[in-house]
């Protein structure tokens, strides 16, 4: 029986020989409304050697791509740029079938791999400026620590000039298409916003740094083949990813406006409306989302475009309610910079949840703009107006925050 599951030519010597998962919606608390995939890569030189695995119940569509090139027991040498469980949840079944000479990872990625396995096979431990020949082709090591995970590194193939950058540069994008120049680069950007927000917002200063090193390394690339969604080979994609993820991790005050708010009875999407009026009327741009159809991977989504954050939520048994105490928990661990935030919401007779809102916001790293703004019961005419004008007051706020830091 032959193999219905083929890998794919990238470059000379690389195959692609991942995994598409067309069904995953949730990633550890981010909702991948688009699916993933779990690329890896197998390159043909005299030392064949497989980039990544895959995660554990893609092990026989790894297998049957690999098979599709060469016998699996032929490869040589595997490399684990990243020990997270969507990339080696596989490996050591793959150990198994391959039986390689070597698996190389960082010296981090060694006991990481250790602690999630055992001794399954010995690892040979690599840092940066580490090279292995391949036979006409080199390997050469780059630890990029706590990008995402402490264990964390990038593989670069000098014959073909291709960059494997393990999870930096990725988005959980499942298709067909194996390349960024076969989708839309709208939904490229979204996606791409989206995955840094959700998984590397808390880590932009080192992204930048790494990004400022990167010269340095005297690396020549001409493909990045990330370990989710699609590779970049063209001088435009690749120009285009490289100058994104700049501008995210410099983390400049954005000029748009976000309000999202959790409401029982409507009195806060009310007040919602007419902040997000105020906002509007004074020329920024604002977006308004409701938590009942906007989860919390979604409203940092929208985080990564805003300067200004306007978080509203109701008083429920003393707290603030539980769909914003969602997100406001999810940001404190992301930790966006730059930007400002307030608070409002209505109540009926305690009120604590814009102080708790505050509390959470300032514990996210947004600066304050002040105490918020707060509406007992049912917001009238003259509240509404109120609501307005508060708009317009942080709408100030923002283009004076942008007018500093030019």
């Amino acid at each position: 029986m032959g193999n219905f599951l083929k890998a794919q030519q990238i470059t000379d010597k690389v195959y692609w020989v991942g995994a598409i998962d067309w069904n995953v919606r949730n990633f550890h608390g981010y909702q991948t409304g688009r699916g993933s995939t779990y690329n890896a890569f197998l390159i043909m030189d005299e030392k064949i050697t497989l980039i990544d695995a895959v995660k554990k119940p893609f092990l026989g569509e790894l297998m049957e791509r690999i098979s599709s090139v060469v016998d699996p027991a032929k490869i040589d040498y595997i490399v684990s740029n990243h020990a997270e469980m969507d990339h080696s949840g596989a490996l050591p079944e793959v150990v198994k079938l391959v039986s390689p000479e070597k698996v190389f990872a960082s010296p981090m990625g060694e006991k990481a791999l250790r602690a999630h396995f055992g001794d399954f096979f010995p690892i040979s431990k690599v840092v940066t400026g580490d090279k292995i020949s391949l036979g006409q082709s080199t390997l050469t090591f780059v630890e990029t620590k706590l990008l995402h995970w402490p264990d964390s590194m990038f593989s670069y193939l000098d014959t073909d000039k291709m960059l494997f950058s393990q999870d930096a540069f990725g988005m959980h994008l499942a298709g067909s298409n194996r390349f960024a120049e076969e989708y839309d680069l709208s939904l490229l950007e979204h996606e791409a916003k989206k995955y840094f927000g959700n998984i590397l917002f808390h880590l932009a200063g080192r992204i930048s740094e790494l990004l400022n090193k990167l010269p340095d390394l005297h690396l020549d690339i001409r493909c990045i083949a990330p370990d989710h969604g699609p590779i970049y080979r063209r001088p435009e994609e690749i120009q285009w990813i490289l100058n994104l993820y700049t501008q995210l991790a410099a983390e400049k005050t954005p000029g748009k406006a976000l309000v999202f708010y959790s409401t029982m009875w409507e009195s806060t999407a009310k007040m919602a409306g007419a902040i997000a009026d105020g906002i509007r009327d004074s020329g920024i741009e604002v977006e308004v989302a409701s938590l009942a159809v906007n989860e919390r991977s979604a409203i940092v989504t929208k985080v990564v475009d805003s300067g200004l954050v306007v978080a509203g939520a109701p008083t429920m048994n003393n707290q603030m309610y539980p769909a914003m105490a969602d997100v406001l928990t999810y940001l404190k661990g992301l930790r966006p910079k730059n930007r400002l935030a307030a608070a409002f919401g209505s109540y009926g007779w305690s009120g604590e949840a814009v102080k708790l809102m505050n509390q959470d916001l300032a514990a996210a790293g947004f600066a304050l703009v002040d105490e918020g703004l707060t509406c007992k019961y049912v917001p009238d005419q003259t509240m509404l107006e109120q609501c307005f004008e508060y708009g317009k007051k942080l709408a100030g706020a923002l283009k004076e925050k942008r007018k500093d830091e030019k």
